[in-house]
């Protein structure tokens, strides 16, 4: 598996660090920075689970007044890591 990096915007957090397997399940979440509890807390709960379900089940979650959230950040990520994976995909010769 091939760990993705992301920069967070907007919140305490700096980066994410995770791993999506073939069936695009969740693995070893790592949030740098943040608030440990949360960010552990949402790490834990989200391993093995498909992309797809993190997605929307974490999606626009808002901390305080903040227009984003760790776990928002996290749904970005990876919205944008499948869409990286599809837009290589397509790419590959068949």
């Amino acid at each position: 598996m091939e760990q993705t990096i992301y920069p967070t915007w907007g919140t305490c957090s700096k980066y994410i660090n995770f791993e999506l397997d073939d069936e695009q399940r969740l693995h070893n979440v790592q949030f740098i920075g943040g608030c440990p509890g949360n960010t552990i807390g949402v790490a834990r709960l989200v391993e093995g689970c498909r992309a797809d379900e993190v997605i929307g089940r974490l999606r626009n979650i808002r901390c305080g007044s903040k227009p984003t959230s760790c776990p928002d950040q996290l749904a970005q990520a990876l919205e944008k890591e499948l869409a990286r994976r599809q837009a290589a995909g397509a790419h590959s010769p068949a």
